[in-house]
């Protein structure tokens, strides 16, 4: 197995300090000059790998994904059994972990290029479509196994993600901790009832 290149390592760095402005600034504040500034190199190297701020947020939304992905990642120990894994990865979406691997401010400001940018709006697709297709095979293998019995596993990811978007958008507007770990409580068991576990 080679060693990972030096453009792709550069170009997380890159991303890496894109993040970290924009988490601190607000994406709209974040440039090129201060990502630059950030990890102490010249803007024109910035730019050879970006071009362009919107090749930097392009850049982010694939970063967003590849944190999102993590939600996925389970034990070794629970590689052969389906219902753990499945639980536990439901476990991992109605959790602080979920909501703290990506910030919310610089997720949703992304989202919201969405409605402007078509190139932004294909990749908040994939995005979305990569974390309902993870759980759907889940929820297939575990059919497979015959512990569970799922009649349409693609309609049930998609409907669980639908809870999981509508409970963290409106999550964010709860400040009291023992009301949004009640909320966040009441979704879980939803998205179980999807699965046919209460």
């Amino acid at each position: 197995m080679g060693r990972p290149s030096i453009k792709a390592s550069r170009q997380k760095e890159i991303i890496d300090a894109f993040y970290k402005i924009a988490k601190k600034e607000g994406l709209e504040n974040a440039s090129i000059a201060k990502t630059a500034a950030l990890i102490d190199i010249n803007p024109s190297l910035v730019i050879h790998y970006f071009k362009t701020k919107e090749y930097l947020v392009y850049g982010l939304i694939e970063y967003i994904l590849d944190k999102y992905l993590l939600i996925f990642k389970t034990p070794v120990s629970l590689d052969n059994d389906p219902k753990k894994k499945l639980l536990k990865v439901i476990d991992n979406i109605f959790s602080h972990k979920w909501n703290t691997l990506f910030d919310d401010s610089v997720s949703y400001s992304c989202y919201s290029l969405v409605f402007r940018d078509k190139k932004v709006k294909e990749k908040y697709k994939v995005l979305l479509d990569s974390l309902r297709s993870n759980l759907k095979e889940i929820i297939q293998d575990c059919n497979k196994e015959g512990v569970l019995l799922v009649k349409d596993p693609a309609l049930t990811a998609d409907i669980i993600f639908v809870i999981v978007d509508g409970a963290y958008y409106y999550l964010s507007l709860v400040t009291n901790k023992d009301e949004y770990k009640k909320k966040l409580n009441q979704y879980k068991k939803q998205a179980l009832l999807q699965l046919n576990f209460l």
